[in-house]
């Protein structure tokens, strides 16, 4: 959710950073860019266990005895992990949080990025943190880590029953369940996974395993009341009002709806779908034959084939979508409905849509260098590492990130060329 409005974009090349290493420094670590390309930043050790962060020309005042998982948030506010008297804690646009914690891992940002959420562990407890406000339950165990879209609500699987070593009955009555806000359902059972909000924050539903062999979907601590040989992540309609969810059944996988199926299990494989905004067009990555993967929309596969496929975008006016295809992590192509465009690839990076849908970006490596596909051709030049491609608010320009030796290049480019 970038704000690229009161960007700069002009056409043309330019550096906005130099970020050759100080020789000062014992070492520079990986370069990261600001969503707008103004800023580039690094962390660096200046001495044995004193670390700080260079943006651009400056390093920070602030120095942590370890420093590690630096990203841009999607407002420009540059977020990491960092260490102090041997307590983790958040550093937020060279702020830290006033709490720290025994250990931290997994950062989650809001959309806008304007809220930062944490995996926390303290005093051998687990749970998490939203903008330094800590669970005020903490459990034996906790993963599958989420955040809703607007960073204000947490959840995660969490352990709420003890269970000694080898205790395989105890498993397998049930010791999982989801926690919200830190406040666990009372639905204990055998294994959760990867729960979700609905836009509006107000529900949740993950995937659950209710025996060795059943699995289902719980919405809002409510069981689906059909059980499945296999099931993947959910996921809300838009409205919110209902939950849809790949499923297996009879060896073969489809799409159910509130527990009943609409996509008829055809599919040698079905996830990793998506809604349209308007929730008319339904997407999902599918296997119509084994080994054999395609996107299907409303329940209608595309006519390529290709052995692996991955990074399913739907653009916003719900119409297209994009997906990356390769033979086992080479000969990496762009589709987008269906066209498979000229040019294979080392390596390429979830494609990207315009606002208004009519054009597609991607990020891209062939042969060591990087670059920026549009539309099925390379725009903006090569560079030693670049970024994903951002549009600007009518999608008329793209906005290309690169470095290359050690320069950090902003370029910007009209879409019509």
């Amino acid at each position: 959710m970038y704000k690229t409005e009161t960007w700069n974009w002009e056409v043309g090349q330019r550096t906005t950073a130099d970020m050759t290493p100080d020789s000062t420094h014992k070492w520079q670590e990986e370069i990261f860019i600001s969503p707008d390309g103004e800023k580039a930043s690094a962390v660096v050790c200046l001495d044995d266990a004193e670390f700080s962060i260079r943006t651009n020309d400056s390093v920070s005042e602030n120095t942590f005895e370890k420093l590690w998982e630096l990203t841009y948030a999607a407002n420009g506010n540059l977020c990491c992990y960092a260490m102090q008297d041997e307590e983790w804690t958040v550093v937020v646009a060279d702020s830290p949080w006033e709490e720290s914690y025994g250990f931290v891992w997994s950062p989650l940002i809001s959309a806008d990025g304007t809220n930062v959420a944490t995996a926390v562990q303290q005093d051998m407890e687990y749970g998490m943190s939203v903008n330094g406000v800590l669970w005020e339950n903490l459990f034996e165990n906790a993963n599958n880590f989420a955040i809703s879209s607007d960073g204000k609500k947490s959840a995660a699987v969490v352990q709420v029953k003890p269970m000694g070593q080898a205790d395989l009955q105890t498993f397998r009555d049930g010791i999982f369940s989801i926690a919200v806000d830190g406040v666990a359902w009372d639905n204990n059972l055998m294994n959760l996974w990867t729960p979700v909000f609905d836009n509006n924050a107000y529900r949740v539903a993950a995937q659950v395993r209710l025996t060795l062999y059943d699995y289902s979907i719980i919405v809002d601590n409510t069981l689906w009341d059909n059980t499945y040989q296999g099931v993947w992540e959910p996921l809300f309609t838009p409205d919110g009002k209902h939950v849809v969810a790949p499923v297996r059944q009879g060896g073969k996988w489809g799409m159910a709806k509130d527990g009943q199926l609409i996509w008829k299990a055809t599919y040698a494989n079905c996830w990793h779908h998506q809604f349209s905004a308007d929730g008319e067009n339904l997407y999902a990555i599918v296997a119509p034959e084994y080994g054999k993967f395609s996107v299907a929309v409303n329940d209608k596969p595309w006519s390529m084939r290709s052995p692996v496929i991955t990074d399913l975008a739907v653009s916003p006016d719900g119409k297209s979508a994009a997906a990356l295809a390769n033979t086992v992590n080479k000969n990496w192509r762009i589709c987008v409905n269906g066209s498979v465009w000229d040019g294979t690839y080392d390596m390429a990076w979830k494609p990207v849509f315009c606002p208004n849908s009519k054009s597609v970006a991607a990020k891209v490596r062939k042969n060591g260098r990087y670059s920026v596909i549009l539309n099925g051709k390379a725009v903006g030049g090569e560079f030693d590492m670049c970024f994903d491609p951002i549009f600007n608010a009518d999608g008329s320009k793209v906005l290309i990130r690169g470095i290359l030796n050690q320069k950090v290049l902003r370029v910007v480019a009209n879409v019509s060329n």
